[in-house]
């Protein structure tokens, strides 16, 4: 492979962060996140954005836990993808929507979350679990019909 031809970016490498829209008023559609930008920005590697880590520091974030910032979380001081995170989480959102929006992998989403839970500047709230005879009879049901 010579220098002057341009390189392919490698698939597990996610967009470069770059500053949120605005979300939308109607509230149906998440804000488009960097992944929807021009196809030629920078990429940075999910490891750098989780600083190396692969496991949170909470164990508990489930892709249905609601997180929400907490007042002033905006004027912390925080970089990249973690104001883009507090951005996000103006309003509850789940993990899932969180990495959508943000436009990073889920594991990555949860890093991120762990760290702004730990530091104080997201709250988190989890939905209480269903118990699987309940799914299981819904199931049945459904499939009755």
């Amino acid at each position: 492979m010579n220098d002057d031809e341009p390189r392919v970016p490698d698939a597990r490498m996610i967009p470069a962060w770059r500053a949120p829209h605005p979300p939308s008023r109607a509230g149906c559609l998440p804000s488009p996140g960097p992944r929807e930008q021009a196809a030629d920005e920078g990429l940075v590697r999910p490891f750098l954005v989780t600083r190396g880590r692969t496991q949170p520091l909470r164990t508990d974030l489930r892709l249905e836990t609601l997180v929400e910032a907490q007042p002033g979380a905006l004027h912390a001081g925080l970089a990249f993808e973690s104001l883009a995170t507090v951005e996000v989480c103006q309003t509850p959102q789940s993990v899932a929507e969180v990495a959508v929006r943000v436009g990073v992998p889920l594991g990555v989403a949860r890093v991120l979350i762990a760290d702004l839970i730990t530091a104080g500047h997201l709250v988190c709230t989890q939905l209480p679990e269903v118990p699987l005879d309940l799914l299981e009879r819904i199931r049945d049901r459904v499939r009755a019909l």
